[in-house]
């Protein structure tokens, strides 16, 4: 009698916390004056990642503030469809993130980054996709950098507001290494 093959053990995790920015119908909506192009394909992406860091992950949300402030007042002059609580729809996370058992941070900055982020992932290496590469994923992971957090970005993870400016966000925070390492989904799970 021959006894099968033992099954394969699972892919151990990598190393640190996911921190998914902003994966919201705002920005997922193709009919959003805020839809990231290349959304779908990087959400794809951030499900896979999820489901080998779970339950190291934190989702983030981007909401309006009740009252804007300051240089806030003339950019939701431009963007007044935004301006809307919290709780609406337009800021809700897309469906494979919402409703998960997993901590969210909301906040009415582009940067994620902060004591509320700090003390969830505890000084771990932060891993990070999200959108939008050329706005709240770029202000995250510089703050983040800046303040000492080891930082990987996986570029499939990430969608821009045009490929283009996804590139250039990229490569803006290439300048930041050894801070800041851009790698892909593939490499990373690799290791």
């Amino acid at each position: 009698m021959t006894t099968p093959d033992p099954a394969p053990a699972p892919a151990a995790a990598p190393e640190g916390w996911l921190v998914l920015v902003d994966l919201q119908q705002v920005f997922g909506d193709p009919g959003s004056p805020w839809a990231a192009p290349g959304f779908e394909a990087a959400a794809a992406v951030c499900a896979q990642l999820l489901e080998r860091f779970a339950p190291r992950v934190v989702l983030t949300r981007f909401v309006a503030p009740q009252q804007p402030r300051g240089a806030w007042v003339p950019y939701y002059e431009q963007f007044p469809f935004a301006l809307v609580g919290g709780d609406d729809p337009l800021y809700a996370l897309v469906d494979g993130f919402a409703g998960r058992d997993l901590p969210v941070l909301t906040r009415p900055t582009f940067g994620k980054w902060g004591p509320q982020l700090a003390e969830l992932v505890g000084g771990a290496p932060l891993v990070v996709g999200g959108v939008s590469t050329d706005c709240c994923v770029l202000s995250t992971v510089l703050a983040a950098a800046d303040d000492g957090a080891a930082v990987t970005v996986v570029a499939d993870a990430c969608a821009g507001a045009s490929e283009a400016d996804h590139e250039r966000a990229l490569d803006a925070m290439r300048l930041y290494a050894p801070l800041v390492r851009v790698t892909t989904s593939t490499a990373l799970l690799a290791r």
